[in-house]
């Protein structure tokens, strides 16, 4: 990709000198070829190469400057670098490199990308619980199996779009389809998303007793289904900056024997519908999305979900999420990070009051749901860099999107605490109210597009201990 790179530079008929057939150092994404006695110099030209399926103008639309803007060159590659990460974390590439050159009275950037592998039709065969302890204590666990097929189109129409689309069978069936295009226009700030989504299930887990869900199967038919439609507006500051507004129709409905043996799973109702209105805004400043060992996360969302049967009360969901990284030299990185969920309504159903144990997590208590209106989590852990990021080439396979395989393996020691406020809490269930704790070792693998591996050995606040695998970056 350097050379080619290269090679559109001397296409230019630029100095020999200016634009040297490898694009930078080994140890550098970034090269500036120096220009003596100038500090200021006017960008005359900006190239892309490599970007056989991105349209030009998508990527143009990422820089923080454009033809003829003047730059100072004693901070140029500071610049550069920071414009090659905009690009890089719009995950469309597996790697991007930039240089800058003088030539004909100013300066010539060119930027090189190396494109990804766009669609992905991926076997669905998953576990129908929340993670695989959850599984594994299932007595009808072999049954709990699903199928189908998932399939992710990236960089649809090569305008950053995506159309995610499930077909999935076996225990638990679900019809979904989704596009979302996070800009639009010349500038690409104002984009939209949209999609809809039908699952039904052969079972629901209709209570939590013991601190774990208690599952009631149907001898037919499906005791809980589940539709919603959704549509919304992103505004788009930067790759890093975004905000969100959703609005979106969902259909619940469950079996009678459901609400027999739990009316208030639905506050004695079998069916219910409502709207949601969601506001969300995001900054992502990590250095990388998917591994981040730098940089900061912040994410604010407001959810006020209006029934429509007018007499159940209406419930304002509002959660934050901060995480910070920091590199500590010789291999070492920290990182923290901070969530939290706060519930109003008058009166909440079974279904409303789910907290630790879903998304958020004191990890060590995989087996174990918290359900109550608010909750706080903290997540803190240091990180060694056993094996520096490097990449396997697999000579047999001819396409570059997929014959390097990158490597980066973490050792990492963590600790979290989490809490519960819940209200009146049924006396089998121990956690709620009580400070949750963890410690543990782990090993992360980053790899092919962005995947994380990790595998954890933990001890609980309740002396329990066990071995953990998870497919994403725990904070």
């Amino acid at each position: 990709m350097r050379a080619l790179v290269a090679g559109i530079g001397l296409g230019l008929s630029q100095p020999a000198d200016t634009l040297p057939r490898s694009l930078a150092p080994v140890d550098t994404l970034v090269r500036v070829v120096p220009c003596p006695g100038v500090r200021r110099a006017a960008v005359t030209t900006i190239l892309f190469a490599g970007n056989s399926v991105t349209k030009e103008r998508i990527l143009r639309a990422e820089l923080d400057f454009r033809e003829g803007d003047t730059l100072a060159l004693a901070d140029l590659s500071a610049r550069l670098e920071a414009n090659r990460r905009r690009l890089f974390n719009l995950q469309l590439f597996h790697s991007v490199v930039v240089q800058a050159s003088c030539g004909n009275g100013g300066l010539l950037v060119v930027f090189g990308v190396q494109e990804r592998w766009y669609t992905f039709p991926v076997p669905i065969l998953s576990l129908a619980d929340r993670n695989l302890r959850a599984w594994s204590e299932r007595p009808d666990r072999w049954r709990r199996i699903d199928y189908g097929i998932h399939l992710s189109q990236y960089n649809f129409r090569g305008r950053n779009e995506q159309v995610l689309a499930n077909l999935q069978l076996g225990f638990n069936r679900k019809y979904e389809l989704f596009y979302e295009a996070p800009g639009l226009g010349t500038y690409r700030r104002l984009g939209l998303g949209a999609g809809f989504s039908f699952s039904q299930s052969r079972t629901v887990d209709y209570k939590t007793q013991a601190d774990q869900l208690v599952p009631l199967q149907a001898d037919a038919g499906f005791p809980i289904q589940r539709f919603y439609a959704t549509a919304g507006l992103r505004l788009r500051h930067t790759v890093q900056f975004l905000t969100a507004l959703d609005a979106s129709y969902h259909r619940e409905r469950i079996n009678d024997s459901t609400n027999y043996y739990n009316p208030n799973y639905y506050l004695g109702r079998i069916q219910r519908e409502f709207l949601d209105l969601t506001l969300t805004s995001t900054n992502n400043k990590r250095n990388t999305f998917a591994y981040p060992l730098t940089g900061q996360y912040a994410q604010a969302r407001l959810t006020h979900r209006m029934f429509l049967d007018e007499t159940t009360p209406d419930i304002t969901t509002l959660r934050l999420k901060y995480a910070r990284y920091i590199a500590l030299g010789r291999g070492f990185y920290y990182a923290a990070g901070l969530s939290g969920q706060a519930r109003l309504a008058r009166r909440l159903a079974y279904a409303d009051t789910r907290a630790l144990g879903y998304e958020d997590l004191v990890r060590g208590y995989d087996e174990y749901v918290i359900d109550g209106r608010h909750y706080g989590l903290v997540q803190q852990g240091v990180s060694y860099q056993l094996l520096r990021p490097a990449s396997i080439r697999i000579k047999a396979l001819g396409n570059d999107k997929i014959n390097t395989i990158p490597l980066a393996l973490y050792l990492n020691i963590f600790a979290d605490a989490g809490y519960v406020a819940a209200g009146a809490v049924l006396p089998q269930n121990r956690l709620p109210n009580q400070l949750l704790r963890a410690v543990g070792l782990g090993l992360h693998l980053v790899t092919y597009y962005d995947r994380v591996f990790t595998a954890e050995y933990t001890l609980n606040g309740l002396g329990q201990t066990g071995y953990f695998f998870r497919t994403d970056f725990p904070i």
